[in-house]
């Protein structure tokens, strides 16, 4: 133990950047940890799909027509940026945020569950995971 003060006092830097990844590390996976639970793979999404669920999609119309999961309904993101109200009347179903990548969806998760919506998923992956897995897509 006497050791281990040496060698803090003898190397602050060091010691400090020990201690500033550590901090970094435990942020990461507390936001990871987080982030998890509120992101489904593509299968999870399809069965919650079948109970009642509604997969919004969150790019812009023309991407939208180009090609879309059957049955998503299209909300532009910026809508939710502004406060959510196209999704009011949805308010007490299960939601499944979706957009290219899943950026976009995970941040309105976090939007949503600020304005008080209770079940709000994100698709993981996105849409590009939705095609990697050979799932449908529509098209119009």
């Amino acid at each position: 133990m006497d050791r281990l003060l040496d060698y803090f006092t003898n190397h602050p830097f060091l010691a400090g950047g020990l201690v500033l990844m550590a901090l970094v590390v435990i942020a990461y996976e507390m936001r990871r940890q987080g982030q998890g639970t509120s992101a489904v793979a593509p299968n999870d999404a399809i069965r919650m799909m079948n109970e009642g669920a509604v997969l919004v999609d969150l790019r812009p119309p023309n991407q939208f027509k180009d090609g879309h999961v059957a049955g998503a309904r299209n909300v532009p993101g910026d809508q939710i940026a502004d406060g959510a109200k196209a999704l009011e009347k949805l308010g007490g179903k299960t939601l499944i945020m979706c957009c290219d990548n899943g950026s976009a969806a995970g941040a309105a998760v976090r939007t949503l569950a600020r304005a008080g919506f209770k079940n709000v998923f994100s698709l993981r992956g996105g849409l590009a995971a939705w095609r990697n897995d050979n799932l449908p897509i529509v098209k119009g």
